[in-house]
This record gives C-alpha cells, sequence and structure tokens, in this order.
C-alpha cells in the first residue's frame, strides 16, 4: 500500500486530503509541523508527501530540502501545496526539491489525475 505524508497546519485541509487519499487506497500520516514530519519521516519512508506552502513559523523551503538530505529507504514524491499560482514561489520549491505542487483548493478528481501522472509502484 502506498503512504502519503501530510504535512499542513490546518486540521480542515489534513482531513480533507485524508479522506481523499484513503480513498484512493493510500495509507495517511499527518503531520502539523515539519518537526513532526521529520519525526514521521524517520520510520516511515512515505511514497508521497504533500507539503503546504506556509505553516506558521516554519520554512517549508527548508523542510523540503532537509527531507531530500534525509536517509530514506526511498525518495518520496513530494508535492509542495500552495492557495496561489505564485511561478516565483513554485519556482523556489521545485528548486528546493519539490517534484511538482499542488494549488488549492483541490478535489478527488485533481488529486486522482496527479497520481496517474506518478503512477507509484506498489
Amino acid at each position: 500500500m502506498n503512504i502519503c505524508l501530510i504535512v499542513d497546519d490546518s486540521d480542515i485541509v489534513r482531513k480533507y486530503a485524508r479522506l481523499i487519499f484513503e480513498s484512493l487506497d493510500y495509507r495517511v500520516v499527518e503531520a502539523v509541523s515539519p518537526l513532526e514530519a521529520y519525526e514521521r519521516l524517520a520510520g516511515l519512508s512515505p511514497h508521497l508527501v504533500l507539503a503546504d506552502w506556509r505553516v506558521p513559523g516554519e520554512n517549508m523551503f527548508d523542510f523540503i530540502r532537509q527531507t531530500r538530505k534525509m536517509p530514506l529507504s526511498r525518495r518520496p514524491y513530494i508535492m509542495y501545496m500552495a492557495t496561489e499560482n505564485d511561478t516565483a514561489d513554485l519556482d523556489r520549491a521545485i528548486v528546493a526539491g519539490a517534484d511538482d505542487f499542488l494549488l488549492k483548493p483541490f478535489n478527488r478528481d485533481i488529486i486522482q489525475m496527479k497520481m496517474q501522472e506518478i503512477k507509484f509502484a506498489a
């Protein structure tokens, strides 16, 4: 089963994303901050990480860079979640190590299309 780690300080976004990913047969793990996400990553090695663009008091670009440096058993596909189509911000996320971005608000159809593009091996 594919594993998805959702890093977002919003309970609503995490719960909504959880419902979508669980309906797509993902095991979902949540984190409200990068610090909590690092703890989850250490023993998890997810296939996919959704990283919110803004977590109060945190630099998500640093989180993405640090995640890329971690000795994980697999390289997770990192999707940077943003609420605005700020190309400079999205570019910074890609340079930091994100593989793609996901604009909020999203829905199941959008997620499903993204996942078909990725095509993880189970």
